[in-house]
């Protein structure tokens, strides 16, 4: 068990915080921040190992890295590859 959670635990980052998640997160859907070349396949497997909770479905979103321009300086601000899990009702994260 311990060996799947290390594979999972590369797969899922960490949880997304801002305020469309918690907006989203009334409705039952989570965000979490996933790794660049995670699938649904895995990122379902890995909300199965971590929480004991079967997603209804996951989609996935790619934000692409920007440039920007802060204070006189040119900088890039990087991409990230986001989850929306789904729950049933019933279900919530403990």
């Amino acid at each position: 068990m311990t060996d799947l959670k290390a594979k999972y635990s590369k797969i899922l980052l960490r949880p997304r915080i801002t305020e469309k998640a918690t907006f989203l997160a009334e409705a039952n859907v989570h965000a979490f921040e996933i790794a660049s070349d995670a699938t649904k396949k895995e990122v379902t497997e890995a909300i199965k190992a971590f929480y004991k909770i079967n997603p209804i479905k996951v989609r996935i979103v790619k934000n692409p890295a920007k440039e920007v321009f802060i204070k006189g300086k040119k900088g890039i601000k990087s991409g990230v590859k986001k989850a929306y899990v789904y729950l049933k009702k019933e279900d919530k994260f403990e």
